[in-house]
């Protein structure tokens, strides 16, 4: 899945950047407060998206 797509998942289900690191982008889920990262790849492998999500309490776009 392409990084921007992804981003705009996260973005509806209620996350928000929270800051950019080195060579990921920390989320946060404002409802429960989890965070979790996000790689700085153009694609981003389905697995990890599962796991993001997961981390986040958020249902994955699969």
């Amino acid at each position: 899945m392409k990084r921007k797509d992804f981003m705009g998942h996260l973005t509806r289900h209620g996350c928000l950047l929270k800051r950019e690191g080195g060579n990921h982008s920390v989320y946060l889920n404002v409802l429960n407060k989890k965070t979790s990262s996000v790689p700085r790849h153009n694609e981003i492998n389905d697995y990890l998206i599962k796991k993001i999500c997961k981390d986040l309490e958020i249902k994955s776009p699969f």
